[in-house]
C-alpha cells in the first residue's frame, strides 16, 4: 500500500478483513507500526482517504511512540531485572557476565544480534528450570519449551502441552518470569482463566499478583530494544 504523504512519509500496513465491518487504524505503542483494516470489499482508495483524514492524528500517536533502544558497549542493559552496563571485550570468545558487566567480544556493530543469543540461552534455562518445578508440584509434565519473540503475549500453553515463552522475559525481574513460567503451568490443569485456574496459579506462586501487575505497567518496555532482525 502506498506511504501516507507528507513529511515524514509514513509506510502503512494494510490488512484485509472478512469480519471487519468498518474501516479502522491502529498505530503500535511498541514500535510505531500503522496498521490499516479494511473490510473484505472496501476499496484501497477508500482507506487512502481514511488515512488523510487522520493524518494529523497518525503522526501525533507516532511522536508518542518512545523510541528503539539498541544494546551496545556504553549502555546499560536490563537483565534478570538489573541494568547491567554492556562492555566490549575481546575480539573472541563468548557473551559473558562478569562482576563489571556483560562482556561483548568482537565488532560492537555486531553485538546486538550476539547479546540476544546470550538472553534466549539464558531465558530457557531459567524458564526450563521454573516449569519443571512448577510442573512437578502441580504433578502434570509439560511436552516441550518453545521460546518465541512475540508481542500479543508472554507466554501460552497447548492442548498437547507445549509451552510458549517470550524469550523477553529474562529481562524482567526473576519473579516476573516465575509468574509467567507457573502461569502457563497451570494451563496443563485448568485451559481456561476461570476461578479454578486462577487457584492453581495462586497455589504454584501464592504471591503473583505484584509480578502480574509488573509485567502490565513495564512489560511493554522490554519490546522497546532492538537486537537486529527479530526472530524465534
Amino acid at each position: 500500500m502506498p506511504p501516507l504523504p507528507g513529511l515524514p512519509e509514513v509506510e502503512i500496513t494494510l490488512r484485509r478483513s472478512a469480519r471487519a465491518r468498518r474501516i479502522s487504524l491502529r498505530v503500535s505503542s511498541l514500535d510505531g507500526r500503522v496498521t490499516l483494516t479494511l473490510p473484505a470489499r472496501a476499496r484501497e482508495s477508500e482507506g487512502m482517504a481514511f488515512l488523510r483524514d487522520r493524518a494529523d492524528w497518525i503522526r501525533a500517536a507516532l511522536a508518542r511512540v518512545p523510541p528503539p533502544r539498541a544494546p551496545g558497549p556504553g549502555g546499560i542493559l536490563p537483565i534478570e531485572g538489573r541494568g547491567v552496563p554492556v562492555l566490549a571485550g575481546p575480539a573472541r570468545g563468548p557473551v559473558r557476565v562478569t562482576p563489571e558487566g556483560l562482556v561483548v567480544p568482537g565488532d560492537p556493530a555486531l553485538a546486538g544480534p550476539r547479546i540476544a543469543a546470550f538472553l534466549k540461552a539464558l531465558a530457557r534455562g531459567r524458564l526450563a528450570s521454573a516449569c519443571d518445578r512448577h510442573a512437578a508440584a502441580l504433578g502434570r509434565p509439560y511436552s516441550r519449551l518453545v521460546l518465541r519473540d512475540t508481542r500479543s503475549r508472554w507466554g501460552s500453553c497447548t492442548t498437547a502441552g507445549v509451552l510458549m515463552f517470550n524469550w523477553r522475559l529474562v529481562m524482567a525481574p526473576p519473579e516476573v518470569l516465575d509468574y509467567v513460567a507457573a502461569h502457563e503451568v497451570a494451563h496443563l490443569a485448568e485451559m481456561n482463566h476461570s476461578p479454578a485456574f486462577w487457584a492453581v496459579v495462586a497455589r504454584l506462586m501464592p504471591q503473583h499478583a505484584a509480578p502480574r501487575a509488573w509485567l502490565r505497567a513495564e512489560g511493554n518496555a522490554l519490546h522497546g530494544w532492538q537486537f537486529g532482525p527479530r526472530g524465534d
